[in-house]
């Protein structure tokens, strides 16, 4: 499979992206070398290969689910440019 200037043109034009005329050549050419290299992947033999998410088996660290920070609201709000009545006050953003 090869990529042509037209298709590369076709896809700059379907991402909305601009590409100088001058760089759709240099563009075909590193589409076609990525091409190439996926190519050669259909090359290796993986026949009885299981499928990993990772080389490496480890169990993932588990923490209990409990809250650990709560009732420090004063702490919080002492950050807060202006509170009321224990509420963050923020600018109107809707009329």
């Amino acid at each position: 499979m090869s990529v042509t200037a037209d298709d590369v043109r076709r896809i700059a034009r379907l991402a909305r992206i601009a590409e100088p005329e001058d760089r759709i050549d240099a563009l075909t050419d590193e589409l076609n070398g990525i091409l190439t290299w996926i190519e050669q992947l259909n090359e290796v033999d993986v026949e009885g290969v299981e499928a990993m998410t990772t080389p490496v088996k480890f169990a993932l660290p588990q923490r209990e689910d409990v809250i650990t920070d709560g009732d420090c609201r004063d702490k919080v709000l002492a950050n807060a440019p202006k509170s009321d009545e224990g509420f963050f006050v923020v600018p109107k953003s809707v009329e």
